[in-house]
């Protein structure tokens, strides 16, 4: 299977079924599996001839949000063999530039909002030979120096599909053919491609859904999923966009991250895809109203909390079936808080390089803290375990991506033979289920020569509420060999002015509480686990494009 032959049969089978919901304008519109065909087929029959853009040569970028232009100009190209490099809209000109130009692409798509980015870096992109702006191309020049600039919308317009004469169906990508280019976040380096094929995102989306079915449950084209997370990056763009066309369902596109609660309850989800941060505010706000309401405190006291989480299951649509949740370790307690509510909510893995989703957790093999199982059509093994049956991740299978682009070097230290390092320490209980040590580079280890995984004491910190963000680094004091425990925090102010009588904290005051609560907590764990130094960070963490706290920027920063 290609991604194209997954739209391909649905516009077939179930040309009226709907694919994309979105807001446009002032209202909402559908957009059904032929149409999006429609749409896919000029947008590639324009860029194909217009750009004479060359199948498995070529690379193009794609800047933009999340919506329909994506999803066209995504499959308009990749569906016809040309690579796409998608980026994240919110990079610096820096990072555009260098992705650019060590991709070669050599048309971009993106929006009024970027143009004046692209106007800055392009002089340094000899390779670009087209801007593509899907909104307000109108008002922009008509070109950047010597590269045209052209508008969607109007390229659409002027494209003409004849059945069989048509430059996509003259081009068809294969299995084997490269769809993207994931460039990683660069947080040991610069950013590398992944290479990721047709091939690779099918057995992956494929697996996925075998998962399910295994356990009795089954993805339908019945099924909503909520596009919340941006499709450039490659847990939202394989389990939004392949895994619901894989089986002819709905893709449903929220407003913003600020309308999430009103949108959830207007397109009634039954699949949500999130990442830890995002499932965490949205399980503090439930918990909050919850708190706050004198009826559901009530209800909860005479035994009837299923009538208070009945109308939680409202609040989300009253169709949720599973909420997943991959892209960063979830914190226990907000998987055990879901849980509690009778909300569903299952945990994943995955990477970049694995296109990306390597395990998940199905309905009924379920246990906090795990993984779950390994996808039922890959290999995993664990590299040069430890006494306690902790190693190194390892993955065999279709799923692997063809290696980084133009980058042999690293190709070949991501693989032991046919198997892909994936860099984090694991271990693998009787049942299969996985569960996460920590990062093979992140891993501390004390002058002991004992190994403290920084994810196992931030989820231990990140249980009181008075820590709004943590991060857990080793340091070294006077250079002397072996690590000891540090952490930075954030604390939660508006918990804390609310535990005030309503009256703002000073920062000092504010600092020694968090301080407080960090050692309280550590009282919990073996004392080699425990914090030495903590940094009291007055604004919230750093984090990546899929709010991982970037860990690499506080390496370091507590040393001595």
């Amino acid at each position: 299977m290609t991604i194209r032959s997954y739209l391909e049969k649905f516009a077939k089978e179930t040309p009226q079924s709907v694919a994309l919901r979105y807001f446009c304008g002032k209202e909402w519109r559908n957009r059904t599996y032929a149409e999006f065909l429609a749409g896919v087929r000029l947008t590639a029959e324009a860029y194909g001839t217009v750009f004479s853009l060359r199948p498995r040569e070529e690379n193009v970028a794609l800047i933009l949000p999340n919506g329909p232009d994506w999803l066209e100009a995504y499959l308009a190209c990749s569906g016809a063999g040309v690579s796409v490099v998608p980026l994240d809209p919110k990079l610096h000109p820096g990072e555009v530039e260098y992705i650019l130009q060590d991709s070669g692409a050599v048309v971009v798509t993106t929006d009024s909002s970027h143009f004046e980015m692209m106007q800055s870096i392009l002089p340094k992109l000899p390779d670009v030979r087209a801007i593509v702006i899907v909104d307000g191309a109108d008002s922009l020049p008509k070109a950047i120096g010597t590269v045209p600039v052209y508008c969607y919308a109007a390229l659409k317009a002027a494209a003409e599909v004849q059945d069989g004469g048509a430059w996509y169906d003259r081009n068809k990508a294969r299995p084997e053919d490269v769809a993207s280019v994931i460039y990683t976040s660069g947080t040991t380096g610069r950013p590398k491609g992944a290479m990721l094929t047709h091939a690779n995102f099918a057995a992956d989306a494929e697996g996925a859904l075998s998962t399910f079915v295994d356990e009795g449950e089954h993805v339908t084209p019945d099924d909503v999923f909520l596009v919340v997370l941006p499709l450039f990056h490659a847990f939202s763009f394989c389990t939004n966009f392949i895994v619901p066309m894989a089986v002819g369902a709905g893709m449903h596109f929220v407003r913003s991250l600020y309308t999430i609660g009103e949108d959830v309850k207007l397109l009634r989800p039954t699949i949500i895809m999130s990442v830890p941060l995002l499932a965490e505010k949205i399980y503090d706000r439930i918990d909050a109203k919850i708190k706050a309401s004198k009826r559901a405190q009530f209800l909860i006291k005479i035994g009837l909390k299923k009538l208070v989480y009945a109308n939680v299951k409202k609040g989300l649509g009253g169709r949720l079936r599973f909420m997943i949740v991959g892209g960063a370790p979830c914190p226990v307690h907000v998987l055990q808080g879901y849980k509690s509510m009778g909300v569903p909510i299952l945990e994943g893995y995955g990477l970049t390089e694995c296109a990306p989703v390597v395990s998940i957790a199905g309905p009924k093999c379920a246990r906090i803290g795990t993984i779950g199982v390994k996808l039922p059509n890959i290999e995993v093994r664990l590299s040069e375990k430890n006494e306690q049956g902790v190693g190194e991740l390892q993955i065999r299978g279709p799923i692997t991506m063809k290696g980084y682009w133009h980058n042999k070097a690293a190709t070949e230290e991501s693989f032991d033979g046919a198997w892909l390092k994936t860099g984090d320490l694991a271990s693998i209980d009787e049942l299969g289920l996985i569960t996460i040590r920590g990062r093979k580079k992140a891993l501390i280890v004390n002058r002991e020569g004992k190994n403290i995984y920084p994810e196992e004491v931030e989820n231990h910190l990140a249980a009181d509420p008075i820590i709004a963000d943590c991060v857990v680094v080793g340091y070294t004091t006077g250079g002397i060999p072996g690590e000891k425990v540090g952490c930075v925090v954030h604390p939660d102010m508006d918990l804390l002015a609310e535990k005030n009588d309503g009256k703002p904290v000073g920062w000092e005051q504010a600092e020694k509480i968090a301080k407080d609560h960090v050692r309280s907590r550590c009282q919990d764990l073996a004392d080699y686990k425990r914090v030495r130094k903590i940094l009291v960070a007055k604004e919230p963490l750093v984090r990546t494009s899929i709010q991982k706290v970037r860990r690499v920027a506080y390496k370091g920063t507590l040393d001595e």
